[in-house]
C-alpha cells in the first residue's frame, strides 16, 4: 500500500487532502542531474531526493558571487566576451540568460528529464516542438484537447502539410488502431480537458515504443508533483506553465522537458532559432511559484474532492467529472499512476439556460479563462477555451453549453460550495431536462 492510499489502494478524502505527505517520505525519487552549465547538482546539500525539498531548493547556492538565497533577475540582453574567440557561456540572451537557465535545470530537475526549455506561453512550446516534425508527418492527439492546440494543427501547421488526427487516448486499443507509416508521435493530454478523460500513459509509452513514435505528454492540469510522465514512458513532457506552475494568475509561460538529452539538443536548438524564450524577470516569477507548488497542488486536490462530492449530490447537476470520484471511469487507473487528483473538474447542468445564469451569479468564483492559479476560475468551454473546435465535434464529444469547467483554487473549500450553492439555488424552482 503507497502512502496516501486506503487498504483498497484508493486516496482517501482525508490522504487526497495531502499528497504531499507522500512527497515528504519520497515517494517520487526524480533521478540526480549534473546541471548543465554549472557542473553542480541541486541535491549537493545532502540526500533530498523529495520533490517537496527539491522545489524548495530551486536556485540556492546558484548565485556564487553572492550567495543570494534568490537568484537574481539578469536582464541583460547580450554579454560582454573577455576575448576574441572566449566566452563567459552567454552571448545572447535568446541563447541563453542565467535566470533562464536556473528555471530550465529545475523544469528538468522536477520532471526527471535531461533537458527543461522555457517558453513565452504554452502554445510557444507547443509551436516549437511541432516545428520538430515535417510535411507529410502524422501526429495523432487526444480528441479530449485543449482547443488552442487543435487552432495551431488544424489553422496553422496544416498549412504546412503537418497532418493532425484526433483520437480516444483513453482507449489504447483506438490509438493503436489509428498508428499508420506516416505517424511519427502521439500527444496526449491527461487528464484531458475539458472532460478529464484519463490515458493509460505506460500503456501507451510501451505501444509507442513498439511503432518507434515519440510519445508527448502535457502534463499542465497535474504537474511533475501528482504525475510523472517521464518514469511511465514518455519521451518528452509539455506544460502551459501559466497555469499550476505559475499558479498567481500573474506570467504567461510553457515549457518542454525531454527525457533523452539528444531530444532536448535538438528542441533546444528550435527554440533558440525561433526565439520563443521567456523573459528573465517572467523567469524570476516562475521559479518563485515552483517553490510552493506541492503544498497549492496539495490544496487544490483537497479542496477539488469536496467540491465534486458535493456538486454530485445536486439536483441541477447532471453528470461530474472528476477522476477523484469512484465513478469516473478513470479513477482506478489515477490511482494506479498517479499522486493524487488534482484540482480540475468539470460538471454538466441540465438546462442550458442555467449555465449562463450561474456565471452571472456566482460571487466569489471568478468567470474568467485560464486555470491553475490560486484563485478559482470558471469557464463555459464551449464558447471560450474549446470554440475552435466545430460545433459537431464538440457536440459529439459532449462539449456542449451545459458544460462548465472549474479549476478549484486554494479558497476555504466551504465558502466555494456556499458560493456555487446561492448561484444553484436561485434557480432551483426553473429545472428543465435536455
Amino acid at each position: 500500500m503507497r502512502v496516501g492510499e486506503d487498504e483498497d489502494g484508493a486516496f482517501t478524502q482525508q490522504n487526497v487532502k495531502s499528497p504531499f505527505s507522500s512527497l515528504e517520505k519520497g515517494l517520487f525519487y526524480a533521478p540526480e542531474m549534473t546541471l548543465r552549465r554549472k557542473g553542480m547538482n541541486l541535491m549537493s546539500k545532502g540526500s533530498c531526493s523529495s520533490l517537496a525539498t527539491r522545489s524548495v531548493q530551486i536556485g540556492v547556492g546558484r548565485d556564487e558571487q553572492t550567495g543570494g538565497i534568490s537568484f537574481p533577475i539578469y536582464p541583460s540582453a547580450t554579454y560582454r566576451h573577455p576575448g576574441v574567440g572566449e566566452s563567459t557561456g552567454y552571448d545572447y540572451t535568446r541563447s541563453g540568460n542565467p535566470t533562464r537557465d536556473v528555471l530550465e535545470d529545475a523544469l528538468a530537475e522536477l520532471e526527471g528529464g535531461a533537458r527543461g526549455l522555457a517558453f513565452s506561453s504554452g502554445m510557444a512550446a507547443l509551436t516549437t516542438l511541432f516545428l520538430h516534425f515535417s510535411s507529410g508527418d502524422q501526429l495523432l492527439v487526444s480528441e479530449d484537447l485543449y482547443g488552442g492546440t487543435y487552432r495551431v494543427l488544424d489553422q496553422v501547421f496544416a498549412k504546412f502539410g503537418l497532418q493532425a488526427s484526433y483520437v480516444d487516448t483513453t482507449s489504447v486499443a483506438a490509438v493503436d488502431a489509428a498508428i499508420t507509416g506516416q505517424t511519427r508521435a502521439l500527444l496526449i493530454e491527461t487528464p484531458g480537458n475539458p472532460l478529464l478523460g484519463v490515458a493509460d500513459i505506460r500503456a501507451l509509452g510501451e505501444l509507442c515504443r513498439c511503432h518507434d513514435i515519440l510519445f508527448v505528454v502535457d502534463n499542465t492540469f497535474l504537474t511533475p508533483i501528482l504525475q510523472r510522465p517521464l518514469e511511465l514512458g514518455a519521451d518528452v513532457v509539455v506544460h502551459s506553465a501559466t497555469k499550476y506552475l505559475g499558479g498567481h494568475s500573474d506570467l504567461c509561460a510553457g515549457a518542454l522537458v525531454a527525457k533523452d538529452a539528444e531530444l532536448g539538443e535538438r528542441l533546444y536548438f528550435l527554440q533558440n532559432s525561433t526565439g520563443a524564450i521567456l523573459p528573465p524577470q517572467d523567469c524570476w516569477l516562475l521559479i518563485r511559484s515552483l517553490k510552493t507548488l506541492p503544498l497549492r497542488m496539495e490544496r487544490h486536490s483537497a479542496s477539488a474532492l469536496q467540491v465534486a462530492s458535493w456538486l454530485q449530490e445536486q439536483p441541477q447537476v447532471e453528470k461530474v467529472y472528476y477522476p477523484g470520484l469512484p465513478e469516473h471511469p478513470g479513477h482506478l487507473l489515477t490511482k494506479r499512476q498517479n499522486a493524487g487528483f488534482g484540482g480540475m473538474l468539470s460538471f454538466r447542468l441540465n438546462d442550458p439556460q442555467l449555465a449562463e445564469q450561474l456565471l452571472e451569479r456566482l460571487q466569489l468564483i471568478s468567470f474568467a479563462e485560464s486555470l491553475g492559479g490560486v484563485e478559482s476560475l470558471i469557464t463555459l468551454p464551449a464558447v471560450q477555451t474549446h470554440a475552435d473546435i466545430p460545433a459537431a465535434e464538440r457536440e459529439r464529444l459532449g462539449i456542449c453549453n451545459r458544460l462548465l469547467r472549474l479549476s478549484v483554487g486554494l479558497e476555504d473549500p466551504a465558502d466555494l460550495i456556499a458560493d456555487l450553492q446561492q448561484a444553484l439555488n436561485h434557480f432551483s424552482g426553473r429545472v428543465v431536462h435536455g
